[in-house]
């Protein structure tokens, strides 16, 4: 697009940009913090402390648990694939 296309559709396409970009960044931010490898453990670690302390019952440990891990291998995944 020219230099006068741009200027001429800036009012129309500026905003729209803008959001989308927001968007991406909005994205990009809640995955790395969803998929931190870090804070996933230290769930794991606070889960195994509740149920030592009798909070919760094994059933409910055990299916917290799954989804736990199941994050972290996903988690994995997408930082070998290079996608976080």
């Amino acid at each position: 697009m020219s230099v006068i296309g741009r200027i001429l559709s800036a009012p129309v396409l500026g905003p729209i940009q803008g959001v989308v970009w927001l968007a991406r960044t909005v994205d990009r931010q809640a995955r790395a913090e969803i998929y931190d490898v870090d804070a996933i453990r230290g769930a794991l670690a606070e889960l195994e402390l509740k149920l030592d302390l009798g909070e919760i019952e094994l059933a409910d440990y055990e299916a917290q648990e799954e989804t736990l891990l199941r994050r972290l291998k996903e988690a994995r995944e997408l930082r070998r694939h290079g996608q976080i």
